[in-house]
């Protein structure tokens, strides 16, 4: 699932984009408490990364999903890389909000109809897979077939996995977070302590998350 196409993790390491606080944890869209936290879209402040990361994902998209028809990106962190990935490769573009528009139309899906469409929708991180997944339900309620879920970074979580499984939907993603702890350590931005205590954490977020809870 992952591409080695120029070393994302150090890119995000160098862009600030990544932050370790296993003391003052941070708490993710579902709820679960990290001691890590990836904000991808630091990399759009960064020309030469930003070109690179678009290069990979329309190499991926070329390479792996050849009968696209559609990019899409989920919003709002997925936009802008979608916006770039479709320009480059002369496709339609549309993105997908977590949830129906409670005015004007009550759209959930923005642009073009997406119905008869081959899919490839970009997301900008996975931690455990469920707002990607409402996005595909989404895509797949106006009849289109979503070819892949294609993401800049995941925590390489085994619910994530799961959840991918269960809704029989296709994921591969530039960069994941072995990778990235290892860039880290190398880099001097955790200790080896620092990175035991991830692998704690990568073992079972679930009873991390209440554990530091309580």
């Amino acid at each position: 699932m992952t591409s080695d196409l120029f070393d994302l993790p150090l890119a995000l390491l160098e862009a600030g984009a990544v932050r370790f606080s296993p003391d003052a944890p941070f708490t993710w869209a579902s709820g679960l408490k990290s001691p890590v936290y990836c904000d991808n879209r630091q990399l759009l402040g960064f020309p030469a990364v930003r070109t690179a990361v678009a290069d990979a994902l329309c190499a991926s998209v070329k390479e792996n999903n050849k009968r696209a028809t559609l990019i899409a990106g989920t919003s709002t962190a997925g936009i802008p890389w979608a916006s770039m990935v479709a320009d480059r490769l002369g496709l339609p573009l549309a993105y997908v909000r977590p949830e129906p528009k409670k005015h004007g139309m009550g759209r959930q899906v923005e642009g073009p109809m997406t119905e008869k469409h081959s899919v490839v929708l970009i997301e900008d991180l996975i931690s455990t897979g469920g707002s990607s997944l409402k996005c595909v339900e989404a895509l797949r309620d106006e009849g289109a077939e979503v070819l892949e879920v294609l993401a800049l970074f995941s925590y390489g979580l085994s619910k994530a996995e799961t959840a991918f499984l269960s809704k029989n939907v296709n994921w591969r993603v530039l960069a994941v977070f072995s990778d990235l702890v290892k860039r880290a350590v190398e880099n001097g931005a955790i200790t080896r302590s620092g990175q035991d205590s991830l692998a704690v954490w990568r073992e079972d977020t679930q009873a991390w998350s209440d554990g530091f809870a309580q």
